[in-house]
């Protein structure tokens, strides 16, 4: 989890400093390019050529139109958002997954869930402040990310049951490239000099940080893994005060606050009922 956190962080130095000159397309081009090589080197190396093959063509499609969109949502809020606000945000993710698994995978919408809903509601509603002196629209553009990532995670539920993480992986890159290839051409800037690191960093560090989180998952609970995760947003703070002179909003803290109890609850009524449901079926 150590490597997640600093790969996610190291992703949004990487985006912050690329923001003024190279535009999201371009960023999303390039990481999408730098991980189609680092995987199909991976699966050549080691021969395991029936891993690009994939059966659900129409779902891969539709999971990566929602994560390009995500992907995209996400890089251009870190360049307009403070990066604590937009890594509080990201929270809300496993909310919306909530949501949108229940109405698409029929997974029932409990009472606890309810709660942790309510409070992640609670927790945008006091880092966005819906006012008309303090509304920042950009907010919009990094929940709009939340929402899509949610809808990819849907999908890669769906996909995981049939399909290697390496597949999954693969197609992101692969069907993500061409997207990325078109929107970047009329914006296209050659990057320069020290552009070309950050570009560099951007790549490595988007499958860096899933490569770990999925190995944490193989050590570990995963409501010790998610806990960890949230370790990202006081991370985040105090790389954009040292970084970019941010100041750490309370407002933000708190919000980001509310989301993390809304998660830890739902996480843990989820590992519960899976506990109880183990235990029956091995004493039944």
């Amino acid at each position: 989890m150590v490597g997640t956190l600093l790969s996610f962080s190291l992703m949004a130095i990487g985006v912050r400093e690329l923001g003024g000159s190279i535009s999201p397309f371009e960023m999303l081009f390039f990481r999408s390019l730098i991980g189609l090589a680092v995987i199909a080197s991976i699966v050549f190396y080691h021969r395991q050529q029936r891993l690009l093959k994939t059966e659900r063509v129409a779902l891969q499609i539709g999971r990566n139109l929602m994560n390009f969109l995500g992907q995209y949502c996400w890089f251009l809020g870190i360049t307009l958002l403070p990066l604590a606000e937009v890594f509080a945000l990201e929270f809300t993710v496993p909310l919306w997954t909530l949501m949108i698994a229940c109405v698409f995978l029929g997974e029932k919408l409990t009472r606890v869930k309810l709660a942790s809903l309510a409070l992640g509601l609670l927790g945008v509603i006091a880092i966005i402040q819906p006012t008309a002196a303090v509304f920042n629209p950009a907010s919009l553009i990094v929940l709009l990310a939340a929402v899509s990532f949610a809808a990819s995670y849907v999908a890669t539920k769906s996909l995981s049951v049939t399909e290697s993480p390496i597949t999954i992986l693969f197609y992101m890159s692969l069907l993500q490239l061409p997207i990325s290839l078109v929107l970047m051409l009329p914006d296209w800037q050659t990057p320069q000099g020290g552009e070309w690191l950050y570009l560099f960093i951007v790549g490595l560090t988007g499958l860096s940080a899933h490569y770990c989180i999925a190995k944490a998952m193989q050590y570990a609970d995963a409501s010790v893994v998610v806990t960890l995760d949230f370790l990202r947003l006081p991370l985040i703070a105090v790389v954009g005060m040292l970084f970019y002179g941010e100041a750490v909003e309370v407002a933000v803290m708190l919000g980001g606050l509310l989301m993390v109890v809304g998660n830890i609850i739902n996480v843990r009524s989820s590992n519960k009922q899976t506990y109880i449901e183990t235990k029956a079926m091995a004493e039944g």
